[in-house]
């Protein structure tokens, strides 16, 4: 019992330094956390834009603009990926990265067969349109008589590649309907270019 007391005596004596000493600011003075209201404006957006002006602050869209948000904008432009979003739009999706090139679905049963479902996974290996930009993997899950009780296997069949056709077909419809949309650049050579090799 004595000993417990005498330990919790120590950290006392060792902690509250500690807390004191971390309460300084660096003229030396002790500082309670928190700005000091008479400095800080009351409406909101002037709050703002003191913090930003000190830079204590950052936004979020201004962020986002500086690094030009592709990423996204991207994604939508980019067939193979809407591609595949529509063809498996049937299905719960679990995952979808588009910066690491993954789209997994949930498990998915019919009606008829809640006791078998299946999941597909959408690897992309490459933005370009053709047949080995995609991997399409899909998996089975069978059970007896609960969720619990469940055998899990990759099936190879033909329905990863039916997958993969129709996801080519709708991303190259995908990819000339852009093609048609987006403005078309005459680049023209400058008048004296073929007298730029000194003839």
């Amino acid at each position: 019992m004595k000993l417990s007391n005498i330990f919790k005596f120590l950290i006392i004596v060792f902690v509250l330094p500690l807390l004191f000493i971390s309460c300084k600011g660096p003229d030396g003075k002790f500082k309670l956390p928190g700005g000091d209201a008479r400095k800080t404006p009351a409406d909101p957006a002037k709050r703002v834009e003191q913090n930003i002006r000190e830079g204590k602050g950052f936004r979020l869209a201004d962020s986002m603009k500086s690094k030009g948000s592709g990423v996204f904008e991207f994604a939508s432009s980019n067939g193979l990926w809407k591609a595949s979003l529509d063809v498996i739009d049937f299905m719960p999706l679990s995952s979808v990265n588009y910066s690491g090139g993954i789209i997994v679905t949930d498990w998915y049963s019919e009606n008829n067969s809640p006791n078998e479902s299946i999941k597909i996974s959408i690897r992309f290996l490459t933005n370009e349109l053709r047949s080995d930009a995609l991997d399409v993997k899909i998996f089975n899950r069978e059970c007896t008589d609960s969720l619990l009780n469940c055998k899990f296997s990759e099936t190879s069949g033909e329905l990863s590649n039916e997958i993969k056709k129709e996801i080519l077909k709708k991303a190259a419809i995908y990819k000339k309907e852009f093609d048609e949309k987006s403005p078309k650049r005459d680049y023209k050579l400058p008048k004296n270019f073929g007298n730029l090799g000194g003839k």
